[in-house]
């Protein structure tokens, strides 16, 4: 079965391939073309299609639309980018001074019947018409960067973020441009995958809102006889055979201590520390050789994606794993290289001439099999190396930062376990984390906990002292209230903890380039986050606890009928969207719980979404700014 990845790279690839389906022809010489895009057809194609993919469809040159670009004839330009009015206005310009002989025109979500009239008249002025061979609704307007992830925005995602939903002054038709927005994107997802999913959400939440905008859209295209986007032919099929999907839309405020939580496993500290995005980490090449030397560290770009099998196995895993992981990697790698040694001297045998010419038919089977493995050797080296930088740049941050600390501390008061030393001791500590980490447990605790005034105004001072910056707290003592009032579930986070294991032998015995000394070796319990709760209820549709008055909307039904039916089956496939932004946390964990319900007939999946994807330092960038609005008020 194909993964939303797969059927978005197909997307793609068939635009580049002018809009025809793909054949084993074209696949041995393809139509040479330009790529044209904007910073969002940019972003969407560069976590999915790397150059030398870009190269083998044909494209031989890739540039913004919004750069100066000369002219090129006899060569097809396709152009992939969002139909606004500024893109619009480019395009128009490029008929005017005639740029390429044949146009391609795709757009990112669907152009309007005005702008597409705008557009047209542009393209007579410029007496350009039959030059424009083709213009396509794509309908990809989202980043996928798992198999089983997207997010909607990269560039600009701020107007997406859970700062803009939820800050005071927000006008009405600001809120309905930020739906819109979602919607929008959302559509796109589904028809990518060729499905009518059903709706679930709570009610009186941004979810709702969004909720009820899709089931509309939904709705109206598939009673739309001529543009249903949904009836496909036969070759064509959505991706879910005869079960439609559930999607499920959460609001951010279901669980707001996972985004600020410090985490232990590989991707998402990868985010929390290192900036991951779109896939890619920069980080310091050489580290000690310029602590050393005094010099400037150069910066490197790794891009970590499905196609490194070292990322795709361990992204999920705890750090420690991953070091041990890398140093395994690292012996096999010696050991393939000592034997290629090993062949060379043999290969320079002197003397007895019958010795030396069966060992020599005797190795150049060996010899030729050595060959041909180099450059996978050579590539496997290379992916070594690269995991190596970036699990030693997050080493240096765990050390510098007591992050492995942090991670036990705040699971233990997340899973209400008894602290081994008191908070306030603990935030005192100059060598603990930066003032920014404390401020994420502080909330952590508050929110997690009942704290009496009395030591809240203990804790608001040491914190002051150590040169915190409180402006979250009011925007986090408004919602806990909020919340007070209508959560009846004050154990969702039971089960979490940690347990640390001896130290990692491995790593100290074999001499390892990873100086784990003064890090602990924590495993994680498994153990199912608030996002994954709700989402195991909703997928077997158990009836009673608190979401019951999740609302339960199905497009296809010409009545909305807000009524669960009794009796249905459980969801095999499920969608989970957060508005207000996700994080690698949750994704890791929802992928852990679907691993432990596959059973032998049936496979199960979730795709996890996200309006935007922001690590701790953005999500408290954005408490600050909410609590700055009460404060100032």
């Amino acid at each position: 079965m194909l993964t939303l990845k797969d059927r978005q790279i197909n997307a793609i690839k068939q635009m580049l391939n002018l809009n025809q389906p793909q054949t084993k022809a074209l696949a041995a010489e393809p139509v040479w073309k330009i790529l044209i895009y904007d910073r969002i057809g940019q972003d969407i194609i560069s976590p999915l299609i790397s150059i030398r993919e870009l190269r083998e469809l044909g494209v031989t040159l890739h540039i913004q639309l919004h750069s100066d670009r000369d002219s090129i004839p006899d060569v097809p330009a396709i152009y992939f980018c969002a139909p606004t009015e500024e893109n619009l206005g480019r395009i128009a310009q490029d008929f005017q001074n005639g740029l390429y002989d044949v146009y391609h025109l795709n757009f990112i979500s669907p152009i309007s019947r005005q702008r597409l009239e705008d557009l047209a008249a542009g393209a007579l002025q410029a007496g350009c018409v039959a030059n424009i061979h083709k213009v396509y609704d794509q309908y990809v307007n989202f980043i996928t960067l798992e198999d089983d992830m997207f997010v909607l925005k990269h560039q600009n995602s701020d107007s997406l973020s859970y700062y803009a939903i939820n800050r005071a002054n927000t006008q009405d038709f600001e809120m309905e441009g930020i739906m819109d927005s979602i919607v929008d994107s959302l559509f796109s997802v589904f028809v990518t995958l060729g499905n009518v999913p059903i709706i679930r959400c709570p009610k009186n939440s941004a979810a709702e809102m969004v909720a009820r905008k899709l089931e509309k859209k939904l709705r109206e295209n598939l009673w739309d006889a001529r543009n249903n986007l949904f009836h496909m032919d036969a070759t064509q099929t959505g991706t879910f055979s005869f079960q439609r999907p559930l999607l499920i839309l959460m609001d951010r405020n279901v669980d707001m201590a996972t985004p600020l939580h410090h985490t232990w496993t590989y991707q998402a500290l990868a985010h929390d520390v290192l900036e991951l995005s779109l896939n890619r980490v920069i980080v310091e090449d050489d580290a000690e050789k310029a602590a050393a030397t005094g010099a400037k560290s150069k910066m490197k770009a790794c891009d970590l994606d499905s196609r490194d099998k070292f990322w795709s196995s361990h992204k999920g895993s705890p750090f420690p794993t991953v070091a041990e992981a890398i140093q395994e990697e690292l012996e096999q790698y010696r050991s393939s290289e000592d034997e290629i040694k090993k062949l060379r001297t043999t290969m320079g045998i002197e003397g007895e001439m019958d010795v030396a010419f069966s060992m020599v038919n005797d190795n150049t089977a060996k010899l030729t099999n050595a060959v041909n493995s180099l450059p996978q050797l050579m590539e496997k080296k290379r992916l070594i190396d690269m995991h190596t930088k970036i699990a030693t740049n997050i080493l240096n941050f765990i050390k510098s930062r007591r992050l492995d600390s942090f991670f036990e501390l705040e699971e233990k008061i997340m899973s209400k376990q008894a602290l081994d030393r008191a908070l306030v001791e603990v935030m005192k500590d100059p060598e603990f984390g930066t003032p920014e980490d404390k401020m994420r447990l502080f909330i952590i605790y508050y929110i997690c906990s009942n704290v009496a005034d009395a030591e809240y105004q203990r804790l608001e001072q040491v914190l002051k002292e150590c040169g915190c910056d409180l402006a979250p707290m009011p925007y986090v003592q408004r919602w806990k209230s909020i919340m007070k009032s209508t959560v009846t579930n004050p154990n969702q986070y039971e089960g979490s903890g940690t347990k640390t294991v001896s130290m990692f032998s491995k790593l100290v015995t074999q001499g390892s380039s990873f100086v784990m000394e003064g890090v602990k070796n924590l495993v994680v319990k498994r153990h199912n986050l608030p996002v994954t709760k709700i989402t195991e209820q909703l997928m077997e549709c158990r009836a009673g606890g608190e979401l019951d008055d999740y609302l339960y909307l199905d497009p296809k039904l010409l009545k909305g009928g807000d009524v669960v039916p009794k009796n249905r089956a459980p969801f095999q496939d499920a969608i989970v969207f957060m508005v207000g932004g996700g994080n690698y946390i949750e994704y890791q964990n929802l992928v852990d719980f679907i691993k432990t319900k596959q059973t032998g007939n049936a496979s199960r999946r979730i795709i996890y979404g996200a309006s935007t994807l922001t690590n701790a330092k953005q999500f408290l960038k954005q408490l600050s700014l909410l609590g700055q609005e009460i404060g100032g008020a």
